[in-house]
């Protein structure tokens, strides 16, 4: 482990320089990792996995989108690839890599599979959460362990094949075997994690819910809305609408702080954007950090895993979802956001 300092919080972090992947290989070379559900986090850890030179098979229901996906993507029929049901009885390590919805319309059918000495890997913290809404309780004699890279499974596979990684946290919820701290680190070395930090399963769903409905998804959708809506009441065009609200941040202004931080990039604006923005900086923080709080305790008294068991249960939910997307897709904000992409690539050489 490496001690980061944090601002004066001083955490333990692991990279791949003090816990190598051959370590990682010497930890897992008796195991089978049965890879289960194919969809968001499953491509991008299973290749890497095999990449890295694991003994990997993934599970995926026959004849669906996902199976011929994995097909595509090499994973072998009979070989390394089967049913769930089959991959679940082979496998020693269990990567319940489903939606949170799938795991819990699966983990009846799973928890049949998991024998004594298993391990149950997942990378979000939901099922076991809220294991009295979702049902998934598992058996005592198994480890049960936690990898959840801080982006998709895209992200995870793109960065990997550039030489890099996405920084990822890792908690144990059950040791049963007293191995589990070497196994946790070692799937997280092997799926191309960046550096592993800990974390609880229960410190990860709520941080990672709060992300999502804040600054991450919910927050910035919304304030991208505000301002747009302000500068087009107030007669600004829609291209100076949208360039003044996203295109700089996304373009401009993100991948300095991505790079430097926030005051570096406060540093390299103009002086009157320096000014204002230090200005209204509390302003924001005193009428967001209610919402956060308001959000936050939602996410914690399980109210958010109820809204979203409830509405995935619903067998109207996916048309709705295709109608929410749709009305954002259509409105003026993002209508003019594909205009200016456009116009970003129209420079000539």
């Amino acid at each position: 482990m490496v001690k980061m300092n944090f601002g004066g919080i001083i955490e333990d972090i692991i990279t791949s320089k003090e816990y190598s992947l051959n370590k990682a290989l010497s930890v897992l070379k008796d195991e089978v990792i049965a890879v289960i559900g194919y969809g968001i986090q499953g491509p991008g850890q299973a290749l890497n996995l095999r990449d890295n030179g694991f003994n990997v098979i993934v599970g995926q229901r026959k004849s669906s989108d996902t199976w011929n996906k994995a097909k595509n993507d090499g994973w072998i029929e009979n070989k390394n690839l089967f049913s769930i049901e089959e991959a679940l009885d082979r496998g020693t390590i269990i990567c319940y890599l489903l939606s949170d919805a799938g795991q819990i319309q699966m983990w009846n059918i799973v928890s049949d599979k998991l024998t004594k000495g298993k391990t149950l890997y997942f990378s979000h913290g939901f099922g076991i959460t809220y294991k009295n809404q979702t049902g998934i309780i598992p058996p005592k004699n198994i480890d049960v362990i936690l990898v959840a890279p801080k982006g998709s499974g895209t992200s995870l596979r793109n960065l990997y094949l550039k030489g890099q990684g996405l920084n990822s946290s890792y908690a144990i919820y059950q040791d049963f075997s007293g191995k589990a701290l070497d196994k946790v680190l070692s799937m997280g070395i092997g799926i191309g994690a960046a550096s592993l930090f800990y974390t609880t399963f229960k410190k990860e769903v709520y941080s990672d819910l709060t992300g999502e409905r804040g600054t991450l998804l919910g927050a910035i959708a919304g304030i991208f809305e505000a301002q747009y809506d302000v500068l087009r009441e107030n007669g600004h065009s829609p291209s100076e609408a949208f360039n003044e609200t996203v295109e700089e941040f996304t373009q401009s202004l993100m991948p300095l702080i991505s790079d430097k931080g926030m005051s570096w990039m406060y540093a390299n604006c103009s002086t009157t954007a320096q000014r204002g923005a230090l200005d209204w900086k509390p302003e924001f923080k005193k009428a967001t950090k209610p919402v956060f709080e308001k959000l936050y305790e939602s996410v914690k008294n399980g109210t958010e895993a109820r809204n979203v068991i409830n509405a995935n249960s619903n067998s109207q939910y996916r048309n709705r979802l295709n109608s929410e997307l749709k009305e954002m897709e259509n409105s003026e904000l993002w209508q003019a956001g594909i205009t200016v992409r456009k116009l970003r690539y129209n420079k000539k050489s």
